[in-house]
């Protein structure tokens, strides 16, 4: 928000470019973080150059929809609705941030877990019940 808010306020750029640009800022640093944290574990068999790239060139292709869908979120709150510039980006930011998570975990580090063949991941143990009758 705070790029959001120089580019647009103190630079002067139209909103929709503006949130274009902040929210490349925010892909990158959140590709990032999730393949050092968040997903670490599905990376780590997985560290050639070259899958990182397609990992980052996926995360992009999904993000970048979210992007998209932010914008047009951010120009229906904003313009359309007249909620406030910084609560209608909070609002686009909450709603976009749960596709990109969804999204990724499904179709960018799922595939990686999916090839390491981790059957306990997608297939877990049943849970035993215990029965009030039992000691």
């Amino acid at each position: 928000m705070v790029v959001l808010h120089c580019l647009v306020k103190w630079l002067g750029w139209n909103v929709i470019l503006g949130k274009a640009c902040s929210s490349e800022m925010a892909m990158l640093s959140n590709f990032f973080l999730n393949e050092s944290w968040t997903f670490r574990s599905f990376g780590r068999d997985v560290v050639s150059g070259s899958n990182l790239l397609l990992r980052l060139l996926r995360f992009q292709v999904i993000c970048g929809a979210g992007i998209a869908l932010a914008m047009v979120l951010l120009n229906l709150f904003y313009r359309y609705l007249g909620v406030n510039l910084y609560a209608a980006n909070l609002l686009a930011i909450l709603l976009v941030t749960f596709w990109n998570f969804w999204m990724n975990a499904l179709f960018n580090w799922g595939g990686d877990r999916k090839s390491k063949g981790s059957a306990a991941l997608q297939n877990p143990p049943p849970v035993a019940v215990r029965r009030a009758e039992d000691p």
